[in-house]
């Protein structure tokens, strides 16, 4: 019988074996690929399994809080992120109070003419209907005044926000027994509130110098982020317009200063989304402003010259994540809060950090007796500082030596923006630091991979081919 003609003739025995031989091939390789791909997931989820089952920073209690290194004199950290706390450390570096009865602690002032009283604005989130709150979660701002020695606490002003989402006071300013100056997220506005009467005796609204529809961010969730005000000697007001990317120059009756404006919005060579500038007045060197660069990961100074602000000074580092906080002290030293970084440090002239302690999301940090804020300290043009980077240890535990893992996220979070590395840092646990973000990141890119060979292997089997529209015959 005569074969079909429709049927394919029979292939050489040799040609038939090489092509089993190549399916095995492939196969082999494949199976290779896939137990490649999953020893580097199982890899990187035992780094991350590491982190956060190991001893790691905590400031959820007075007896996790790690121990400081000697100081000049007492000094006052607050942290308003997943622990909120405010800590006070002796100049020995033992721990002198502690509390965390409110949800976030923010700016923190010594009162005037006393050792170890300070003065703090907080927060706490309500998440349950009331009669403050019909739809949680609510806002309660308290401004405090505690005796660091005694732990004797007074509420000096205690008011309710309909929302908790930039419904935070950041900020305030003693004006003198009876006043203080209120930065006021919520409404984007600065106020004089009289403790006494409850009255608001002064306001300037954002609105009266910048319009909502074509500046900051949205008008009606978070337009301005008002996080920090300052009453200057001459009567001027200086505030911080975090969504602007400006610090602005009040005048009380005049409003807004444009001429004295340091900043500009979406220009982020200068400010980007700054936290707690200090003024330094001509007297100790300036007009001079040192504020925390956030979203650049450095600390700047400017000093105004020939009627312009002129950037004078800069520390950054390579361990610096979304500083929120920078005093100059008396020594020279700069005094920083790394809130991503998870530590507070303080800088010599040198850009050498001498001093530093852990702390879960600090925001501001005050050195007592100082001066508040950088009222004490001289402008870096008096003082001759010349800018620096600092090379930060090459292993997160600060131990020395060579760790791949940390120099791996280090070069993985300078691919992507600050903006979107600071928010992964902001979700994650305080354990999660530059060697698991490397992990997370060498994880995703193999589960990717994995998952796109399996696609590209199933339609090659399928017989689906795929060209180039540019290729060689």
């Amino acid at each position: 019988m005569s074969p079909d003609a429709d049927s394919p003739p029979d292939r050489p025995p040799l040609e038939r074996a090489r092509d089993g031989l190549g399916q095995v091939g492939e196969a082999l390789t494949r199976n290779r690929i896939r137990i490649g791909l999953l020893i580097v997931i199982l890899f990187a989820s035992g780094v991350i399994a590491v982190g956060a089952t190991g001893d790691g920073l905590s400031t959820a209690s007075a007896a996790d809080a790690p121990e400081a290194p000697q100081a000049d004199n007492i000094t006052v950290i607050t942290e308003s992120g997943r622990a909120g706390t405010l800590i006070a450390y002796n100049p020995d570096g033992s721990i002198l109070y502690y509390a965390d009865e409110r949800t976030k602690y923010f700016d923190v002032d010594q009162v005037e003419g006393t050792t170890a009283t300070v003065e703090y604005v907080a927060t706490d989130t309500l998440h349950t209907s009331g009669p403050y709150c019909d739809s949680p979660p609510c806002a309660r701002n308290v401004i405090e005044r505690t005796n660091l020695t005694t732990g004797e606490t007074e509420v000096i002003v205690e008011r309710y926000n309909h929302q908790e989402t930039a419904g935070e006071w950041h900020d305030h300013v003693r004006v003198n027994e009876t006043r203080v100056l209120i930065a006021d997220i919520l409404y984007d506005r600065v106020y004089m509130l009289n403790t006494e009467t409850g009255i608001i005796e002064w306001e300037w609204d954002a609105q009266a110098d910048f319009d909502p529809a074509d500046s900051g961010g949205s008008f009606m969730r978070d337009w301005t982020h008002l996080n920090d005000v300052s009453l200057l000697d001459d009567g001027r007001i200086m505030a911080s317009l975090r969504n602007h990317d400006r610090v602005v120059f009040i005048d009380p009756k005049t409003g807004v200063q444009e001429d004295w404006t340091l900043g500009e919005e979406n220009n982020y060579d200068i400010l980007y989304e700054q936290h707690n500038p200090d003024y330094i007045p001509e007297s100790a060197g300036g007009p001079a402003v040192v504020v925390a660069d956030s979203e650049n990961n450095r600390i700047k100074e400017f000093q105004r010259e020939d009627g312009e602000w002129v950037q004078s000074w800069e520390w950054t580092s390579s361990e610096m994540r979304w500083p929120r906080d920078a005093d100059r002290l008396p020594n020279g030293n700069t005094l920083i809060t790394d809130t991503h970084g998870n530590r507070v440090i303080e800088v010599n002239p040198e850009g050498e950090v001498v001093w530093e302690v852990g702390s879960t999301l600090p925001y501001e940090a005050e050195r007592l007796n100082t001066g508040v804020e950088s009222q004490g300290g001289e402008s870096a043009q008096r003082l001759g500082l010349e800018s620096r980077t600092e090379r930060g240890a090459t292993s997160d535990d600060g131990g020395g030596g060579f760790d791949p893992l940390t120099g791996i996220g280090h070069f993985l979070e300078g691919l992507l923006p600050h903006r979107i590395v600071n928010g992964i840092y902001f979700v994650m646990p305080v354990w999660f630091g530059a060697p698991q973000f490397a992990a997370a990141g060498l994880g995703l890119f193999a589960g990717l991979g994995w998952l796109g060979a399996e696609l590209r292997w199933q339609l090659r089997d399928a017989g689906v081919r795929f060209r180039l529209p540019v290729y060689r015959e």
